[in-house]
């Protein structure tokens, strides 16, 4: 496509440059940089009254397909989704904790749910009142999420929802989970799968329990569905995997461009820190920063290049391999900047608070996770193998 910023376009960046400056005051001025890698768990209350600050100025749900205004939400081009994600990246706004519900599951409703469904949940997201989870993942289910075992049986007009699921991020705050579960025994892997709908306050019946890591924080959760009610499936029954696929599709390629500039902040950060340490004296490592900028700038033009095409069933595997092994590799190099100085924590480590740890051992201790979450490498590599390159399917 040709990609470029347009004068509209311009004085949509003066317009989202002007909101953020006059909102980012009072309680929310404190929020700079706050969620990102390693500290999604940080502020999370007033993170999530910055949603609703957010749906109140009409900028949650800029890259829904819908009408504009229709569920309270601006509507914008490709380019204005970039402007402002490139302004809110500049103005140092808190990570999300909406993302999942406007990135993930609205998109997905509004390719594959009904319209009932559109006007029951695209507003709540919209205004930032709603948050939203992803069941996906299991023990012994991750990237390979066809083995899953969650099961699900009809209830009335519902489902009720038993199994576990694992590496759910925000999964103490949402107020509802998505969950692809096995309505039909018979059938074995993709099919017989149904994509639900589940609330997550249902006493003795949907439990969450922190995942704790080597960071000492719990940016990850398990969920055991203990009979829940699922009065929603998206897509009818037994399509779950077609739904599940779609909304994949959009969170390994579209989000892409927008994760980038958060990336060229931290890379900016590492490179800051390797000047303050004097370790860019070392050819070696300097020329290793060298190759990351140039990396970067790579999967941004890469991004644009690919940005609204369809029909390429190895865009987002690509993608997905090409920054997870960037950031696992920034997440490295943010530590070897500093030598043995990267063994030490910001103050000194007590039994009380043992896991004290600075933004950029946060970045490298949470990058260890990029090469495997949101379907691993090696399920990247089969992926472009089988249905793109036509080689013979892997045998499970």
């Amino acid at each position: 496509m040709d990609f470029g910023f347009g004068r509209a376009d311009e004085a949509f960046r003066g317009e989202a440059r002007e909101w953020l400056e006059g909102h980012l005051v009072g309680p929310y001025a404190g929020l700079a940089g706050v969620g990102g890698p390693g500290s999604e768990h940080l502020g999370v209350a007033e993170r999530r009254e910055w949603e609703r600050e957010l749906g109140g100025g009409g900028w949650i749900g800029l890259g829904w397909e819908c009408a504009e205004g229709a569920y309270g939400n601006r509507v914008g081009s490709l380019t204005r989704q970039v402007v402002w994600a490139e302004e809110y990246a500049r103005a140092g706004a808190p990570g999300r904790v909406g993302h999942i519900g406007e990135n993930l599951l609205a998109p997905t409703l509004i390719a594959y749910g009904d319209e009932a469904q559109r006007r029951r949940f695209l507003p709540a997201v919209a205004r930032g009142e709603e948050l939203w989870c992803q069941g996906y993942s299991e023990p012994d289910a991750g990237s390979d999420l066809a083995g899953l075992r969650t099961v699900a049986v009809r209830d009335g007009a519902g489902y009720r929802v038993s199994g576990q699921k694992i590496w759910t991020s925000l999964a103490r705050e949402a107020d509802w989970c998505f969950v692809l579960a096995r309505t039909d025994p018979g059938e074995r892997r993709h099919r017989g799968l149904s994509f639900l709908l589940v609330p997550m306050d249902q006493p003795g019946r949907v439990e969450v329990r922190p995942i704790r890591q080597m960071s000492g924080t719990a940016e990850f959760n398990e969920v055991f569905f203990d009979g829940a009610l699922a009065p929603q499936v998206v897509g009818g029954e037994g399509a779950g995997w077609q739904v599940a696929m779609g909304l994949l599709a959009r969170e390994r390629g579209v989000s892409t461009l927008v994760q980038q500039i958060g990336f060229a902040a931290e890379l900016a950060a590492v490179i800051a820190e390797a000047v303050r340490c004097g370790s860019l004296r070392d050819a070696v490592l300097r020329e290793q920063l060298i190759g990351q900028w140039a990396e970067l700038r790579v999967m941004r033009w890469n991004a644009l290049r690919t940005l609204g095409a369809a029909g390429d069933a190895g865009a987002p595997s690509v993608a997905k391999l090409l920054w997870g092994g960037w950031h696992q590799r920034l997440g490295e190099l943010a530590m070897r900047v500093r030598g043995a100085a990267a063994a030490l924590g910001p103050v000194d480590w007590t039994a009380r608070a043992p896991y004290e740890l600075d933004a950029l051992q946060r970045l490298f201790l949470f990058t260890r996770a990029d090469t495997l979450y949101g379907g691993s490498d090696e399920i990247q590599r089969n992926i472009i193998a089988e249905r793109v390159l036509g080689l013979p399917r892997l045998e499970r």
